[in-house]
This record gives structure tokens, sequence and C-alpha cells, in this order.
């Protein structure tokens, strides 16, 4: 828990929503009380919901892209929102101090190892190792006419080179990262400025806060929306992180599903897991 409590401390600490909350919050595994009334506040407003008990955060979002190529599953305003499945009003790291109340332990990004050789055109031959550590289940739920609908993220996604949807796994957590932009300035939380939390296909800058993991992820343009299961385009839904798999909408959570516009259905309704 060492490392998480340090990038809490630092988080907290980097920008002016999260000043107040700077050494307030001690690691989950020393104090389970809840989080500070402040943080607990600024949380609420920003519409995110964090269970630790039960380790989950939630937090509101709308479907961006159904018909394009995807590269990120979830991003901001000032994010790659026309590459994107979801957009969310939240500031990353907001929602990294969530997570990381949660206990969550940072991963390793995909990397590329020089493999010592060159191809026909000359460039080095490198192999790509998948991201790997810690990190959520990611889901999708809303609510229409009645029903609940409550899908895996991963379930949300098409491969195109398989014909299937994604395969089912634990997101990397990466947490972003501290830089200074320009040479002088004091660092700063990259995710707040590149605007962009969940990554779809790799990137090896491990700027956004969570990365898929599979190696299929490693191609760029094999990823569209199951645009069938999704609600119309603008339509609100709520992103879940948790800890360990989920098999339905934890009952405490149901009410903060929104409901969605009467015919922006999905074809399906509540998955397995």
């Amino acid at each position: 828990m060492k490392s998480s409590a340090r990038g809490l401390a630092a988080l907290l600490g980097a920008g002016a929503l999260l000043a107040p909350f700077a050494g307030a919050v001690r690691p989950r595994a020393q104090d389970k009380a809840a989080e500070p009334s402040e943080l607990s506040a600024a949380l609420a407003q920003a519409g995110l919901t964090l269970d630790r008990e039960a380790g989950i955060v939630s937090a509101p979002a709308t479907v961006r892209i159904k018909n394009e190529l995807l590269e990120y599953v979830l991003v901001g305003p000032r994010g790659a929102a026309h590459e994107s499945l979801f957009l969310t009003e939240v500031r990353p790291s907001l929602l990294n101090a969530a997570l990381l109340l949660l206990g969550v332990e940072p991963g390793q990004n995909a990397r590329a190892l020089d493999r010592g050789k060159v191809d026909e055109r000359g460039r080095p031959e490198r192999t790509i190792v998948p991201p790997e550590g810690d990190g959520f289940y990611l889901y999708a739920g809303w609510r229409e006419q009645g029903e609940t609908y409550f899908f895996r993220v991963e379930d949300l996604v098409r491969n195109l080179a398989s014909g299937r949807s994604l395969k089912r796994h634990r997101w990397v957590y990466l947490g972003s990262r501290f830089a200074s932009l320009r040479q002088g300035e004091p660092e700063t939380f990259v995710a707040d400025v590149d605007g962009n939390l969940v990554n779809l296909a790799f990137f090896f800058q491990g700027n956004t806060l969570l990365t898929a993991a599979p190696p299929e992820c490693n191609e760029q343009t094999i990823w569209v929306a199951n645009e069938w299961l999704l609600p119309e385009m603008g339509e609100p839904v709520r992103l879940f992180f948790a800890r360990a798999p989920l098999a339905s909408v934890p009952s405490a959570l149901l009410a903060s599903l929104p409901e969605v516009s009467t015919g922006a259905h999905a074809d399906g309704a509540e998955s397995d897991r």
C-alpha cells in the first residue's frame, strides 16, 4: 500500500481542486474510516460514488462514439473525444484520487523491447509486452423504461479482426504521471491536461489512469463499438470501476443509474459478469 499512499499524497497536493485535501487521507491499510469530508464533498459534487468496503467507484458519463474507430474507452472534454466510447465531465485527478482510496497499486504499462534485429525496411524489430499488474474491472449501466442494462465494458467493444467482443480482463491501473510540460514550470498531472482517462489501444507514454491489457490492443485500427447494445450518442450511462468482478449492479448503486431517453435502447439486458 505504500506506493498507493505516496501517489495519493502527491495527487492530493497537485492541483487547486485537490490541494485542501493534501495529507488528509491515510492509506486504507492503516485507516478504514471514511475519506475526509472535503474530499467526500468534491466526489459527490462531481457525481462520483465511492464504496471503499465494496471496492467500487462509479462515475457519470455519456455515450460518445458508436460508428467510428475507437482508441479510448473514456475521455474528458479536453481528450480525444472523436475516438472514445464514452465522455465524462469528471476531472481525471479527482477520479484518480477515488481509485487510489481503494488501495490500488500502479501496474506496468505496455512496453516495446528491442529484439536486436531489423526488418526489410531497416527498422528495428520490437516485441510488445502487454500491460500487467493491479487494476479494475469496468462496467457500464443505465436504465430504460423500467429495465436495467448492465454490461462489462469489454462487451460493448468489438474487434473487427476477430469479429468478437474485446476479451474480458482486469484493466491495468497506471495512475497517469506528473510532468513539467514546459521548462521551468511546475509538474502537473498529465491526465488533467490531456483529458484521456482510459485507453483501449496501447499508448506507451502512460498518461492515462487505466489501460486495456490484452495483446491485441496493440492494434489501433480494429476497435469499434458494439453499437446495437448501446443507447444513442449523448445518452447518459454510469461507469463502474470495481476491484473484483461484479455479477450485477450493487443494490446500493441501483438508484445511481441514469434513465436514457425512450427509444435509445440497447438490445441486451443485464450481463452475467
